[in-house]
């Protein structure tokens, strides 16, 4: 056991107490043996350590012991060895009928000119009210991120439940006007279905066009086309992904596009073909819907810009894109342009 006699201070101790002992950090001053040769009182507070009874004494002593830890061996021993080098390490300093305090630990050899006589810099970092929040906040992210999973599956069923009721009504209806306007609302519910479904999955905020474009296109070939070996829709994209607001209004003009081409584009006709295009290029994008239907007369082009309703001019609007519309045959094309500036280059 160390001999826990108090030696008279030298010059250097006394020196070095005045200044460790100034710190507003918890530090300790340590020689070769492990003895407090100075300690801040910052630290003495913390600790509620008795700063003139404790220099002098091993540091494994202090309070009722508490200090006298394993990990807190390890750490100084190997400081003691390393020639400088910060040493760092953590412990839980326990006392009696009180909670453990988690402590980080930085030890430096400090190199003064008598290798004979090695000190050492302790500075104590109590982090456990640290650690405790972090819990907490790990806690609450893992409690959220069960509710949201909880919220996305009972958004899912909803959606799930409207569009089954949404098609019964449209097979139920006699007047075909109300089975188009059902069947209309049931494809609006499978895209906002299909852009929830993406989102999930993708889990990051962003959504990748191309298999969101197919799942719209899926949803609204089972609720309006009768024959989907003679009607088809395709998919006409690279792999790129947006932000999810901005998925949302590609993914309802996208829906108005494609229901206005399956009632307008094959008048009398079961068969045709409607493609679903999207190009992106430094600065700007495209996104299409173009079918090889029967195009548009010269005097419908600037009914057909407004795609009879104005939720398309106010997506796009949102978008800061332009609408062009190519009704010269064969069949229809109407773009959604950004930035605007794009078109005119190309023009």
């Amino acid at each position: 056991m160390l001999d826990e006699a108090r030696p008279v201070p030298s010059p250097i101790d006394a020196l070095a107490q005045a200044l460790v002992g100034s710190s507003d950090a918890p530090i300790l001053l340590l020689d070769g043996d492990i003895r407090i040769v100075a300690a801040s009182e910052s630290f003495a507070q913390a600790f509620r350590i008795d700063v003139e009874e404790a220099v002098g004494l091993s540091a494994f002593v202090l309070g009722q012991g508490e200090w006298n830890a394993p990990s807190l061996r390890d750490l100084l021993a190997a400081a003691l060895k390393g020639g400088g080098a910060v040493e760092a390490g953590e412990m839980d300093l326990v006392r009696a009928g009180e909670d453990a305090r988690r402590l980080v630990i930085r030890a430096r050899r400090l190199d003064y000119g008598d290798p004979a006589n090695p000190l050492l810099l302790l500075t104590i970092f109590d982090v456990t009210d640290a650690r405790l929040a972090d819990r907490v906040k790990d806690d609450l992210v893992r409690e959220k991120a069960v509710l949201f999973d909880e919220l996305q599956h009972r958004i899912a069923n909803s959606l799930q439940i409207i569009a089954s009721i949404l098609m019964q009504s449209a097979r139920n209806a006699t007047s075909p006007e109300i089975r188009a306007h059902v069947a209309d609302a049931h494809s609006r519910v499978m895209s906002v279905a299909a852009l929830q479904r993406q989102l999930v999955e993708s889990g990051a905020g962003e959504v990748e066009l191309k298999a969101y474009f197919r799942a719209l296109c899926d949803g609204i070939a089972a609720s309006m086309v009768s024959n989907p070996e003679k009607l088809t829709l395709s998919v006409v994209s690279d792999e790129h992904w947006v932000a999810a607001e901005v998925s949302v209004s590609m993914g309802l003009i996208v829906t108005e596009l494609v229901i206005n081409a399956l009632k307008h584009a094959f008048p009398g006709r079961e068969s045709g073909h409607i493609w679903v295009e999207y190009s992106a290029s430094e600065g700007g994008w495209t996104l299409s819907v173009a079918d090889d239907g029967v195009g548009m007369p010269p005097a419908s082009v600037s009914v057909r810009v407004g795609l009879g309703s104005s939720i398309i001019q106010a997506l796009a609007k949102q978008l800061r894109a332009e609408i062009v519309v190519d009704g010269s045959g064969p069949g229809a094309r109407v773009a959604i342009v950004h930035p605007p500036q794009l078109q005119a280059q190309n023009a």
